[in-house]
């Protein structure tokens, strides 16, 4: 029997489960995509960040955009890219290969825009929290997690050394139900209650197919038998 936790799993795609667990076995099980205003809009502003304009140093920090991630402990097997990770001198910090001090690390993560009944989304904070854990096994530090919502020029901290345990529990349930989708190579069904409107594969989700006809069905036989 194969075990659920073999599969690598993009960190990316655990916010799309989390939107959607339909839209995501679109993409990653049908392998479908399309792109609205929303992706595009999305999509240009991750390339200003990746695009290495952000990476720099100074006597305080450094700053590395487009950071690879991955921890493949049995309990996770995560790997992604990380925004932008910043390493902020500390002597009680940790070492980091290639850089010659101390430092405490911190992830940022950048979104378009923040909820408004509440500090940050759900979906944007597991995947940091997912980004943590991958940082934590690289560097065995006890990295800190940001969100820069850049429709208000703000940083919002992640709650994660006063709930780890709770984001810990949500990651490995929602991993665990994304290896069984991806096992029995099942698209999950709608979820009761979700809001489609904005969603670039609704299209694809909701396709249209013919009303039967049975005047189309006569004529479609006779065209048949006459050899057309």
């Amino acid at each position: 029997m194969r075990d659920e936790n073999t599969k690598m799993i993009n960190i990316r795609t655990i916010q799309h489960y989390m939107y959607c667990p339909r839209r995501w076995g679109l993409l990653e099980i049908n392998h479908d995509w399309a792109e609205n205003a929303f992706v595009v809009k999305a999509n240009l502003m991750h390339e200003r960040v990746h695009d290495g304009s952000h990476n720099f140093s100074d006597h305080k920090k450094v700053v590395r955009s487009s950071v690879t991630l991955y921890n493949d402990l049995p309990a996770y097997n995560l790997y992604g890219v990380a925004d932008c990770i910043e390493f902020v001198k500390n002597q009680k910090g940790v070492k980091v290969q290639g850089l010659p001090d101390l430092y405490h690390v911190k992830i940022v993560e950048y979104k378009p825009k923040p909820p408004k009944e509440c500090a940050y989304h759900e979906t944007d904070a597991i995947q940091v929290f997912a980004q943590k854990l991958c940082a934590d096994f690289i560097w065995g530090c006890d990295a800190e997690g940001i969100i820069y919502y850049s429709e208000t020029k703000k940083r919002v901290r992640l709650p994660f050394d006063s709930m780890y345990v709770q984001y810990e529990k949500a990651l490995k349930e929602l991993l665990c139900e994304m290896r069984q989708f991806i096992d029995k190579h099942e698209i999950p069904l709608r979820r009761k209650g979700q809001k489609c409107t904005g969603c670039s594969m609704k299209e694809m989700c909701f396709y249209k197919t013919a009303a039967y006809s049975v005047k189309k069905e006569i004529f479609q036989n006779v065209y048949e038998e006459a050899g057309g």
